[in-house]
């Protein structure tokens, strides 16, 4: 996929994980679209760690691992920053 896909991709996982997971985080869309990019590539890495499969193309399997990284990179942040 391409960068800009990839930053697409990003933003709405990055979205939706604060949408799962609310509160006060500093930095706003710029911060909420770089959560999201580093949480689809992480978690892209840990389901093909896990042994999941691939991550490959636009669609519903890759989306949900995207989500469920920027989770986890949320998280992390959140727990470094306080």
């Amino acid at each position: 996929m391409g960068i800009l896909s990839w930053i697409i991709f990003g933003l709405i996982a990055g979205i939706l994980a604060k949408w799962i997971m609310p509160g006060k985080d500093g930095g706003g869309f710029i911060m909420t679209v770089v959560l999201g990019v580093i949480g689809a590539v992480v978690g892209g890495w840990i389901s093909t760690l896990l042994g999941f499969g691939k991550v490959d193309g636009f669609n519903i399997g890759s989306f949900a691992v995207a989500v469920i990284g920027a989770l986890v990179v949320l998280f992390i942040y959140r727990k470094v920053r306080s």
